[in-house]
C-alpha cells in the first residue's frame, strides 16, 4: 500500500465508519420508535445543534478558556517541576509522591473544597483543571530528562561540559519528545478537569461553561440539546489533541524517529 493511499485511508476510513454508525443509529431509533427523551436520533441532535448552536458555542468558549489556561499552566509549572526533579534527586524523592497523591485523588472529591477555598470562580476552575493536567507533563518530562544516553553523558563530561551545558544541549533535547507526549495527554485531561469542575460548581448565569448547559438540559429532559453539547465537547477535545499532535510533528519531524517516518512519506 502506497503512502498516499495510507494517508487517504486515515481520513476516509474513520469517516465511513462514523457515517455507518450514525445511519444505523438513525434507523434503529426510527424503527423502534424510541422517545427523544430516552435516545434522540442523530437528525434531532443536528437540529438542536443548529437551533441552540450560538448559546452552546458561547458556553464552549467559557470552558475552553479554562481548559487552555490550565493546559498552559500545566505545561509551564509541570516542565519547571520536572526540571527541578532532574537537577536534584533528593527533591524528586521528596516531592514526587505528593504529585502522585494529587494525581490519584479524584478531582470530583476535592473540587468542592477548592471552590470554597478559592473565592474567584475562574481561578477555582483553573486550579481544578490544572491538578488533573499537570502530572503527565511532570512524569513524562522527568523521564525524558533522566533518559539521556549514558555514552553521550560520558562524552560531554570528557570534553569538560558544565552541568548547564549538559542540560541545555543533551538533556533538554532528549526530554522534548517526552514533554510533547505528556502535553498531548494533558490536553484532554485539562478539558475533563474543566468540565468536572464546572459540574461541581454548578453555577448559572450568562458566563457559564458547557458543563452547566449539559446539567440544565438534563434537568429539563432536553436530551437532544444534551447530546449536542456532548458533541461539541468531544469535537473540542479532538481539535485540541490534533492541534497538539500537529505541533509535536512540526517540532520533531526533522530529527526525531517518532516523526521522521511521517515526514519521509
Amino acid at each position: 500500500m502506497s503512502p498516499s493511499t495510507q494517508r487517504w485511508l486515515r481520513v476516509v476510513a474513520p469517516l465511513l465508519v462514523g457515517a455507518a454508525f450514525l445511519g444505523a443509529w438513525e434507523w434503529a431509533v426510527t424503527y423502534w420508535e424510541v422517545k427523544p427523551y430516552i435516545l434522540p436520533a442523530p437528525s434531532r441532535i443536528a437540529e438542536s445543534l443548529w437551533t441552540d448552536g450560538p448559546s452552546l458555542l458561547q458556553a464552549l468558549l467559557v470552558t475552553l478558556r479554562v481548559t487552555l489556561a490550565a493546559l498552559a499552566a500545566a505545561a509551564l509549572f509541570g516542565g519547571a517541576i520536572a526540571l527541578l526533579f532532574s537537577l536534584s534527586r533528593i527533591v524528586e524523592l521528596s516531592f514526587l509522591p505528593y504529585a502522585v497523591i494529587l494525581q490519584v485523588t479524584p478531582i470530583v472529591a476535592i473540587a468542592p473544597l477548592i471552590i470554597i477555598w478559592v473565592r474567584e470562580p475562574f481561578l477555582a476552575l483553573l486550579v481544578c483543571a490544572w491538578i488533573v493536567a499537570f502530572f503527565p507533563i511532570v512524569s513524562n518530562t522527568t523521564l525524558g530528562l533522566n533518559s539521556a544516553d549514558r555514552n553521550l553523558l560520558d562524552l560531554f563530561r570528557l570534553y569538560g561540559a558544565s552541568r548547564w551545558q549538559v542540560l541545555a544541549h543533551l538533556r533538554l533535547p532528549t526530554a522534548l519528545p517526552y514533554f510533547l507526549a505528556g502535553l498531548r495527554i494533558s490536553g484532554g485531561l485539562a478539558l475533563i478537569g474543566a468540565v468536572v469542575a464546572e459540574f461541581v460548581a454548578g453555577t448559572g448565569g450568562a458566563d457559564t461553561g458547557l458543563a452547566f448547559r449539559i446539567l440544565e438540559a438534563g434537568y429539563r429532559l432536553a436530551i437532544p440539546r444534551l447530546f449536542a453539547a456532548l458533541f461539541l465537547l468531544s469535537a473540542a477535545g479532538i481539535v485540541i489533541y490534533l492541534a497538539l499532535d500537529f505541533l509535536s510533528r512540526r517540532v520533531l519531524r526533522h530529527w526525531h524517529e517518532s516523526a521522521t517516518g511521517d515526514a519521509a512519506e
